[in-house]
């Protein structure tokens, strides 16, 4: 419970993403990631940290010479904005679990 509650202090939310029903899937911003839970009440990544294209969990793929986040026919550029707040992201995801971990 307390990772999950510096979890929203930093400003992750729950989301549901098709197929992760089941898991913890969180969003920050434009930013989601997929946690499942541990046995020592912390939680691991499930799927990497991702844009969210059209509201799905995109991946990220290198086409035409530049690097996207991609669902389906969907496609969002890579940034160096988008990268930025995607390495955020994973920065302050990895700093409340290993927090969490090391309790």
């Amino acid at each position: 419970m307390q990772v999950m509650q510096r979890l929203f202090e930093a400003g992750f939310r729950p989301i549901a993403i098709p197929p992760y029903e089941s898991a913890l899937c969180l969003r920050r911003g434009e930013c989601a990631v997929v946690l499942a839970p541990v046995d020592n009440g912390g939680f691991r990544v499930l799927a990497p940290a991702s844009f969210l294209v059209n509201e799905k969990f995109g991946v990220r793929v290198r086409r035409g010479g530049k690097e996207v986040f991609v669902f389906k026919q969907h496609e969002l550029e890579a940034t160096q904005e988008r990268l930025n707040e995607l390495a955020e992201f994973q920065k302050s995801l990895e700093e409340i679990l290993a927090e969490g971990s090391s309790q």
